[in-house]
């Protein structure tokens, strides 16, 4: 990281106007499908001296998915992941192990519709935060679709993380 280790211990929230929190979809003919949730909120402590010891926590609501198209977005909120019922996406880190330099490994519980599942999340230090992606396998999560909408998307979704941190309110 470019900051020292003692510069990095501390309290921090999202700084949501600079972090991204996305994904890409493949469809089995056409192109890929990037998408990004509007709306979260997240926490974290860092602790540069041993990142093993650095926990971090977001929230996402569910309805603030957006592809840059309406119509489909209405079906990922109806049916993919049912967020009448499921209003939430969160994050709860339960891991961090150095993967060597400035390149990280993330584990943690993801719960989307109800279920949790663990998913590790590979991120990299940069000058301006964190930045980190994941595959993950959408039918564990139980998010799927209603006939050919479910055949044409494949399983694997790829995870975009783009995270900029601020310091948390009160924190030195």
């Amino acid at each position: 990281m470019t900051a020292t280790a003692p510069e990095l211990d501390g309290d921090y929230v999202l700084d949501t106007a600079r972090t991204r929190v996305g994904f890409v979809a493949k469809h089995t003919i056409g192109p890929r499908v990037r998408g990004r949730f509007t709306a979260f909120a997240g926490a974290a402590h860092l602790d540069g001296a041993e990142p093993e010891r650095s926990t971090c926590a977001i929230s996402i609501e569910a309805v603030s998915i957006d592809t840059g198209n309406p119509r489909r977005d209405v079906l990922l909120r109806r049916d993919f992941l049912d967020t009448a019922r499921h209003p939430e996406l969160t994050f709860v880190s339960t891991g961090v192990e150095r993967l060597g330099g400035e390149a990280f490994a993330l584990t943690g519980d993801l719960t989307m519709r109800g279920a949790t599942q663990r998913v590790t999340v590979r991120f990299a230090a940069t000058s301006a935060g964190f930045t980190g992606t994941a595959t993950i396998d959408r039918a564990r999560w139980g998010l799927s679709a209603r006939g050919l909408v479910e055949a044409m998307v494949t399983k694997a979704v790829e995870l975009e993380l783009e995270i900029s941190l601020r310091r948390a309110p009160g924190a030195p």
